[in-house]
């Protein structure tokens, strides 16, 4: 068994900029990895078939499931006669703004490279994942990284400063394109691309926690009051800056003293049943 690991992403911005003549919106926001990943284990078969395991049964084993996708389009693409099993362990919570599924895919062409010998390179690989969702072509890559078009255009940035991450998700899924449909694009307040760029680059935390930012959040939060219930908590027991992860339901806090980090973790555990203390990576993983 071939083991990739697939860690879970936080935008620390996200901005629509207008509707586009493909129906798509154009977006430009920053992301991160944070130290909490499914586990990928890739075993190659004979017989051509692709196959999902995983034993949590919001994870679909079929061609619903990215990473099964992910797999036929590179077995498509390069004319591979091979077949692989995919075990998918989440630790990522399914449908939480978090990327989990577009990483488990990003996870799964990294792998398969490797173990089916195609040679690609992170740029090819990257392009291929445009076709499966707007986020594959990051989670390629991994690290920190301006994202713009549609989200498969990936522009390096450095890593974050060194920061706690606190991620809590109330037991309920959102729905991207819901969010995306009630979303009054003459009424949105942008976030701070620039200045969060500046800050990253400064390494300066506390820039960085001034300049967070997300248009989806008020839609969400207006939809689904548990979410702004959580984010007035997180804010309440101290995190240093509090926002929504892509269309939510998932919140994050960034936490700089670990002094403070069981307290805010302590005080969630109150309002919600998955609550993460982890993190930020923020840096490339240049292995497959």
């Amino acid at each position: 068994m071939y083991y990739v690991k697939a860690p879970a992403k936080i935008n620390l911005t996200l901005d629509v900029l207008h509707k586009r003549s493909d129906g798509y919106h154009e977006v430009e926001m920053i992301m991160t990895t944070v130290d909490l990943a499914d586990r990928i284990g890739l075993e190659i078969r004979e017989d051509e078939k692709i196959q999902i395991l995983s034993v949590d049964r919001f994870v679909p084993n079929d061609y619903r499931n990215l990473a099964y996708q992910a797999a036929k389009l590179l077995k498509d693409t390069y004319h591979v006669k091979l077949g692989v099993s995919i075990t998918i362990e989440k630790n990522i919570p399914v449908a939480a703004g978090l990327a989990g599924g577009s990483s488990d895919a990003a996870a799964t062409l990294r792998g398969l490279n490797t173990l089916w010998g195609l040679g690609l390179s992170l740029e090819e690989l990257a392009q291929l994942g445009t076709k499966i969702g707007s986020d594959v072509a990051f989670c390629v890559y991994g690290g920190t990284a301006l994202a713009t078009g549609r989200g498969e255009l990936i522009q390096e940035l450095p890593a974050p400063p060194n920061s706690w991450v606190i991620l809590a998700k109330p037991t309920l899924g959102v729905s991207t394109a819901d969010i995306y449909g009630k979303m009054k694009l003459d009424k949105i307040i942008h976030p701070k691309t620039n200045q969060m760029i500046e800050a990253i680059e400064n390494k300066d935390f506390y820039q960085m926690c001034d300049s967070i930012g997300n248009v989806l959040e008020d839609v969400t939060l207006k939809l689904y009051p548990e979410v702004a219930v959580l984010k007035e908590q997180m804010q309440k027991f101290g995190a240093d800056a509090v926002l929504m992860s892509g269309s939510g339901p998932t919140v994050f806090g960034l936490v700089q003293q670990e002094s403070r980090v069981q307290r805010v973790y302590n005080g969630l555990r109150g309002f919600c049943d998955e609550v993460y203390a982890v993190r930020l990576i923020g840096e490339r993983d240049t292995l497959a």
